[in-house]
């Protein structure tokens, strides 16, 4: 962290101070396993279980800390909380009532045999809630918040694949889903950027408590990489059908390519709009007259012009 040039915005110094430690995250045998939609389905929820005890312990330590001045700007549980989701998505996959899910052999078993990883994790964001400066609790949100609001999305999609779940009623998926930043419609993707970008901005607010405030998030967001590492390591990957290591995602992460257009179609409008430049300029398509005998050339060249693309 020495080396970073700590005048820099405290999202910009995020973004490139954990990059080694997100590749690492996401290149792990359980992120790889979630990723491609390789898990049974009860170690995905028991997963789904994990998160949210981490959620439960991370959501109560924001709301203890909300007027904290790095905390603060960045503070926004209609928007981003996670804990009720996550818990409505268990026990919509178990097919239990809301309130019972706790009760499932697949949670007391969790809680019988609590992984360290889990632990650790938890462990760590409330030993942050009880230190004198809970600053660093703001790099917990960046890590799990944006990673939900970008990398969840993409595992959005593979989870509804891989368990036959409907996107479009978004049952066992609210986990990946978020409202929009002034009403409580579903967020877009278009959205989902806007959310991002108005987090950065509280981040950088956050920052300008000083370079010390900076160094100390940068410094626990790589710890926090490192907690979600344990996480994934966690998922019992030996009972997911993980398939080749060079084997794609059921969904692709690579963005969707821009349509393309045969060069006669791009040639054909060229040829059009020239044209029409041409008539409009030397034919004297003015007033009322004039719109008149634009009409009557625009029948003659329709056709033309539809040929031309074919």
């Amino acid at each position: 962290m020495s080396t970073q040039d700590l005048s820099l915005p405290l999202a910009t110094l995020l973004r490139e101070g954990t990059r080694k430690a997100h590749e690492t995250v996401e290149n792990s045998p359980g992120a790889l396993a979630l990723l491609r939609g390789r898990l049974p389905k009860e170690e995905y929820i028991r997963y789904l279980m994990m998160l949210w005890h981490v959620y439960d312990a991370f959501e109560q330590a924001l709301e203890q800390h909300a007027t904290h001045p790095t905390l603060e700007p960045t503070y926004n549980p209609t928007l981003l909380a996670r804990g009720p989701p996550l818990a409505a998505d268990i026990a919509f996959l178990l097919d239990m009532p809301d309130l019972s899910w706790k009760s499932h052999p697949i949670h007391t078993a969790l809680l019988e045999d609590n992984p360290p990883a889990l632990t650790a994790y938890v462990a760590r964001i409330r030993e942050l809630a009880d230190a004198p400066d809970p600053s660093p609790l703001l790099a917990h949100s960046y890590v799990r918040y944006l990673g939900d609001l970008s990398g969840g999305q993409i595992i959005r999609r593979t989870i509804g694949k891989a368990y036959g779940l409907d996107d479009a009623l978004g049952q066992g998926l609210s986990f990946y889903s978020f409202k929009e930043l002034t009403s409580a419609k579903q967020a877009t993707q278009g959205e989902m950027k806007h959310i991002k970008d108005w987090f950065r901005t509280g981040m950088n607010k956050a920052g300008e408590q000083g370079e010390d405030v900076k160094a100390s998030v940068v410094k626990e967001a790589n710890t926090a990489f490192d907690l979600n590492t344990g996480l994934f390591t966690a998922i019992r990957v030996d009972r997911a059908d993980i398939g080749d290591s060079n084997e794609k995602p059921i969904v692709d992460a690579v963005p969707p390519q821009e349509k393309t257009y045969p060069i006669s179609q791009v040639i054909a409008v060229i040829i059009a709009v020239c044209l029409a430049h041409f008539i409009l300029v030397t034919g004297g398509f003015t007033g009322d007259r004039g719109f008149q005998k634009f009409l009557v050339i625009q029948e003659w060249f329709s056709p033309l012009a539809e040929s031309a693309a074919d």
